[in-house]
């Protein structure tokens, strides 16, 4: 039977490709999504995969967003912690709302996801969680304190649930992006982009989000199980641990 995978952050992005690089797996997919209505309709009509919306920083609502998943596909066995946002700024100058925002969605919202189908994964002995950080959480970034602790954390979650449930045949890593060409990428000035970040990348390009979606569907395969704990860094290094 297809595992059941469910993106958060699914229908733009990074998570546009990772959920449409785990259904050309064989994965039956849901992706969810908090804001933009018109582009997740465009996303469930040009990929036939089912869309959720649901804010992942709120628990209940995760809870009943996992529920209606639960029954509309049955137990999930993949789950990607895509979701993100960013409200940058000098700490000097950040607001405690701004702060408080990029952790609720960038960090509670892991907890929240995987607590939900940590015990499901458990009673079945297979799981795959994966967990999308940043090049920014590895190194830091001037302007980001919020979002680069928020991605720092999911460094130290990953490695504590990767051992709590490793002997239950459960996985548990991490991919940290560097700079990838998304829509907010792609809306930095060209001066800027091409004097001030790329020159940065050894490789001398910007990733694509398909590049990322294939490291998720490496580490969610039924065969990645001796893979957990584990960073993987797609940066075009960038960045070199």
């Amino acid at each position: 039977m297809a595992r059941v995978a469910v993106v958060t952050g699914g229908t733009r992005g990074i998570g546009h490709a990772i959920s449409i690089a785990l259904k050309n797996k064989g994965c039956r997919v849901a992706a969810n999504y908090a804001g933009n209505d018109a582009a997740a309709r465009q996303f469930q009509a040009e990929t036939g995969i089912p869309i959720y919306k649901w804010d992942v920083g709120d628990f209940a609502a995760c809870q009943e967003g996992v529920t209606r998943i639960t029954r509309d596909l049955g137990p999930i066995d993949v789950l990607v912690n895509n979701a993100g946002i960013t409200r940058d700024g000098m700490l000097h100058r950040m607001t405690k709302d701004n702060w408080d925002a990029v952790i609720r969605t960038n960090l509670d919202s892991v907890f929240n996801m995987t607590r939900l189908v940590i015990d499901g994964m458990r009673s079945r002995s297979f799981g795959r969680i994966v967990n999308i950080s940043s090049i920014n959480g590895r190194k830091g970034q001037m302007g980001q304190a919020n979002y680069s602790a928020a991605k720092a954390g999911l460094l130290g979650f990953t490695k504590a649930v990767a051992q709590e449930n490793a002997a239950k045949g459960i996985t548990v890593n991490v991919i940290a992006p560097g700079y990838i060409a998304t829509e907010m990428v792609q809306a930095v000035p060209k001066d800027v982009l091409e004097t001030k970040i790329l020159p940065l990348i050894p490789v001398g390009r910007l990733g694509t989000a398909e590049e990322i979606a294939r490291c998720v569907t490496f580490l969610a395969a039924d065969e990645a199980g001796f893979i957990t704990g584990a960073c993987l860094d797609a940066n075009g290094g960038q960045y070199m641990a």
